[in-house]
């Protein structure tokens, strides 16, 4: 980071949105170097792993932080927990609108890199936890990634999704247990039990 943007370091998402409403694009910078990869995995692991989509929904969510900024209401929500229901919101209408395509079916593309043994191990359990998610409601799926991959507190869960804190609680506990279900027979397979 350039010696001009160090001097926004320390500030919260909040005192950085409410300087670009003012007209200070270096806050925008900053903000977008701290929430653009946090809302891209997000929208990648809601997507199925589609990364491309996944990058168009965190342009989208930015631009429309970006639209909002001059008028945001200093107080009423945190900047994250407002990004991450927007991208919720849009990762929601895409997968609405393609789902007459079988997104299982579509392949993941190879990787030709050669790669050690517990990297490949590790790709085969993250490929797995995200078929195991890809088949979860999609309220489920959205609360378990936010609770447990993008570590959300269930209040801010809640906020994003506009419901309770109830019922984020009754979905991540849902989905935690579908999600232990769907994986209990492959914990060998995914190098979890010494065969």
């Amino acid at each position: 980071m350039n010696m001009a943007l160090d001097a926004y370091a320390d500030a919260t998402d909040e005192a950085l949105l409410v300087l670009y409403g003012n007209g200070d694009p270096s806050a925008a910078e900053v903000l977008t170097r701290r929430l653009a990869p946090r809302v891209l995995g997000y929208a990648t692991r809601i997507l199925g792993g589609d990364r491309a989509e996944a990058e168009d929904v965190t342009q989208e969510a930015m631009l429309r932080l970006w639209k909002i900024a001059p008028k945001w209401r200093s107080g009423e929500a945190q900047i994250s927990t407002w990004v991450f229901r927007v991208v919720s919101n849009l990762c929601t209408d895409r997968l609405r609108k393609r789902r007459s395509v079988d997104i299982d079916a579509i392949e993941e593309p190879a990787d030709d890199t050669p790669a050690a043994v517990d990297t490949m191990i590790e790709a085969d359990r993250v490929a797995a936890l995200q078929k195991a998610l890809n088949a979860l409601p999609e309220r489920q799926k959205i609360a378990v990634t936010l609770r447990h991959i993008e570590g959300q507190s269930n209040p801010e869960i809640a906020q994003i999704m506009d419901i309770s804190v109830e019922a984020v609680e009754s979905l991540t506990s849902r989905g935690k247990k579908a999600l232990a279900h769907a994986l209990a027979n492959q914990k060998e397979e995914l190098g979890y039990v010494k065969s």
